[in-house]
């Protein structure tokens, strides 16, 4: 649905996005990442067409942003970082005034109570947009992008100012409407992006540093599978027996409490020695009562990235 070619965009000397290529495809939602200067929201305001770029192409459903505006407008729905609201209007008001702005062609009256109900703002309907909290303002500028049922949903920022349970709400939602709609979320809430995105793109200095899910990205970066196990017996006759099984790189001593030792055990990439793991301990009599992966989380893999230790994206 979404299909960037060596996207540029100079500033003068300054060249904000480097050449970048990455695709979205259609009922995915993909994460854009990236640090304050890497060239996101750049990227992000060339993808809607609010500035041209200085070379490369941006494809939405096949429609070139710049050869043909109005076509690839008509299938993105935009929440900006700052919602564009017209804050002397009541919700109602504002809402139609996009309707028409968007010359949207289905039934007026349900399509945008379905928009209301959808964002929960139904309640708030007949008020004035300036009377609402930093939370609801949100939600109708999420609601804007919502009128005319856009196949394209990309969103900046789009939990700012919502409280805990409202952050919830709005993911959930998200997660809802990547099932019929292709959707890039740009956040710098890293949980946010793990527990919705379905990839991860990460951009730094201008230039995509990463393309993939978070699992995948874990395991490029540690260059190994990384177990955590808790067991209890003897630590030097364990750690002897861990280390003769195939595969195993690294088995060391993280802590101990009341007899239960936890180990970190480093594996061969693409090995799963979980099944040999068992059945040696098993005949040392010493039980195994935690067994879980040991991945980076995405704050670590974030910063792994964007200090210039990353990798390439895959082609």
């Amino acid at each position: 649905m979404i299909e960037v070619q060596e996207l540029t965009k100079h500033y003068g000397l300054k060249r904000a996005v480097d050449g970048i290529s990455f695709t979205a495809n259609d009922g995915e939602i993909l994460g854009f990442l990236g640090p304050n200067g890497a060239g996101k929201s750049t990227t992000m305001n060339m993808l809607t067409g609010y500035i041209s770029s200085t070379g490369g192409r941006a494809l939405i459903d096949g429609t070139d942003i710049l050869e043909d505006p109005i076509k690839a407008k008509k299938n993105i729905g935009y929440l900006p970082e700052i919602p564009p609201l017209y804050v002397d209007m009541t919700v109602k008001e504002y809402l139609n005034f996009i309707y028409d702005l968007k010359k949207c062609k289905l039934p007026r009256v349900s399509h945008l109570n379905d928009v209301c109900s959808l964002v929960k703002i139904d309640h708030v309907y007949t008020r004035v947009i300036k009377n609402l909290s930093k939370g609801y303002r949100q939600r109708v500028g999420l609601a804007q992008a919502l009128v005319g049922n856009p196949p394209v949903l990309i969103l900046d920022e789009p939990t700012v100012g919502l409280d805990p349970k409202q952050i919830i709400e709005i993911r959930t939602l998200i997660k809802k409407l990547g099932k019929n709609h292709t959707v890039i979320l740009s956040s710098h809430i890293l949980s946010e992006v793990q527990a919705v995105c379905d990839r991860i793109v990460v951009i730094s200095d201008g230039k995509i540093v990463a393309n993939s899910t978070a699992h995948d990205l874990s395991d490029m970066l540690t260059g190994a599978h990384i177990l955590s196990a808790q067991i209890e017996g003897d630590y030097e006759t364990v750690a002897k027996a861990v280390l003769n099984i195939e595969g195993v790189e690294v088995c060391k001593q993280i802590n101990e409490r009341g007899g239960v030792i936890e180990y970190r055990i480093e594996c061969e990439p693409g090995t799963d020695i979980r099944r040999e793991l068992f059945r040696v301990l098993a005949e040392l009599n010493c039980p195994l009562l935690e067994l879980r992966n040991s991945e980076l989380s995405l704050e670590e893999i974030f910063i792994r990235l964007t200090k210039g230790s990353g990798i390439k994206e895959e082609q």
